[in-house]
């Protein structure tokens, strides 16, 4: 018997869709890069630092990076950091790079920070805090950091894609309760309100987990958190209880590499804190939480990996006169002094104010079953609670929506509406310390909203 060439050649086509990459199904990949600082310099999170340097470790910091790659070939990379936060230009340089090396769109990659309040100066984050203050020195160790940073989270992505081979990925969510809303609790009651049930104001106690597997060895965990990073607020290196979950995590699964996100927690506080003893203890719970769900029935991710991002004007509220900042310049507060002259330089440079800013917004789709939104800033814990309402399965208990704020590009906070109209430090005292010119319009909310429905259809 004979076959055609025609014939042979379906036979051959067959043969390898039998063995492509889309009918393998999902793949993964996972790594880690050291980015401790390898020299003192200056530390970020608290504007009574000044510009003294942290003097010893607590924990390492990471950068972690996992791919995830559906059956048709569609890729998204997650890479987490131990930091306080990413401005927009450093982000943007670190994305366009990785992008250029493995042929990713922006869509296609996530920056989500941990908020660590432990961690170094990051580029020009919460730059008011330092602009009066530092030397050329310090200021030169905080550029030199930033190039470090961004070789070990190229390393790190590298790696991860070094590593991708057939994987599985399956998803869960625990419950952790030290988060305390800190705009309705006052620190030194917190303990009796706790014991007595009385603590108030909205929270988001969720712990989304997703797993990574390969040939039924776990080596991913991704988790997440809405809660600050400022267990601590000495002058050594930490990932704050974050950082210690990820090292309690990797010692009970061996051979995995877990990645630590912080949710909506802009207006939630660990409580009580400000000792090592309590930050081991919520890193320890936490870890605790997520090791229950791996342990526990997971639900697998099945269908199309989906990424979506687009950047949103944010709208500002009435900006500040050249009058107004020169008035502001010679404030006795130092960082409202600070931000003013910072303003006036880049006036005096030809850069006008905007009355918006570029802000990042993320949509990605796990298969059928999970909606993950990525907001920059530090969002509150009202985002979280809305988009899940709005968008997510009320079988589950909207736990197959996860809301990851601090991610992209951290510029400043993001209040709610009712937050924005109450006022306070989430509502618009915290400007300052970013260094936007003024507070927020009241529509921001409705402006982020209806971008997460955009993305998410």
């Amino acid at each position: 018997m004979s076959f055609s060439f025609r014939s042979l050649s379906l036979i051959c086509f067959a043969f390898i869709l039998s063995v492509s990459p889309a009918a393998a199904g999902w793949k993964g990949g996972v790594a880690k890069s050291n980015i401790t600082p390898q020299q003192p310099m200056p530390m970020s999170g608290y504007a009574s630092r000044g510009s003294k340097h942290a003097e010893s470790k607590l924990t390492d910091l990471w950068a972690k990076a996992i791919l995830i790659e559906d059956e048709s070939g569609h890729q998204a990379v997650l890479i987490t950091l131990d930091l306080v936060g990413i401005d927009r230009a450093l982000s943007q340089k670190i994305c366009k790079e990785i992008g250029k090396k493995h042929n990713l769109k922006r869509k296609q990659i996530s920056l989500a920070t941990s908020h660590t309040h432990t961690g170094p100066v990051v580029g020009s984050t919460l730059s008011p805090m330092h602009y009066l203050l530092f030397d050329k020195e310090n200021q030169q160790l905080v550029d030199d950091y930033a190039k470090f940073l961004t070789a070990q989270i190229l390393k790190a992505v590298d790696q991860a894609f070094a590593d991708r081979s057939e994987a599985s990925f399956s998803w869960g969510s625990g419950e952790a309760t030290f988060a305390v809303n800190r705009r309705n609790n006052k620190e030194p009651e917190v303990p009796n309100l706790r014991k007595a049930g009385e603590l108030k104001g909205p929270s988001d106690h969720d712990v989304p987990v997703l797993v990574m597997k390969k040939k039924d060895e776990i080596r991913g965990i991704v988790f997440g958190y809405a809660c600050h990073s400022t267990t601590i607020s000495s002058f050594e290196w930490s990932g704050d209880y974050g950082g210690i979950a990820q090292i309690n995590l990797e010692k009970e699964f061996p051979g995995a590499v877990a990645l630590f996100w912080a949710g909506c927690g802009g207006d939630q506080n660990p409580l009580p804190r400000r000792t090592v003893e309590l930050m081991n203890s919520y890193g320890r719970r936490l870890a605790d939480a997520v090791t229950k769900v791996v342990n526990g029935p997971m639900h697998d991710i099945k269908g199309a990996l989906k990424t979506n991002y687009e950047e949103v004007d944010l709208a500002l509220a009435t900006l500040p006169t050249k009058e107004e900042l020169v008035d502001q310049s010679k404030s006795a507060n130092k960082y409202v002094a600070s931000r003013a002259k910072m303003h006036l330089d880049r006036l005096a440079n030809g850069q006008e104010m905007s009355q918006n800013y570029p802000y990042p917004v993320q949509v990605w789709s796990l298969g059928k079953n999970v909606t993950w939104v990525f907001q920059g800033g530090e969002v509150v814990v009202d985002y979280a609670i809305r988009i899940k309402d709005e968008h997510g399965d009320q079988n589950l208990d909207n736990t197959n929506v996860w809301v990851a704020g601090y991610s992209n590009d951290v510029m400043a906070y993001i209040p709610s509406r009712r937050v924005l109209l109450e006022g306070g430090y989430e509502g618009g005292g915290s400007m300052i310390y970013y260094g936007l010119p003024t507070i927020w319009a009241p529509e921001v909310e409705e402006t982020i909203i209806k971008s997460v429905e955009k993305l998410n259809q």
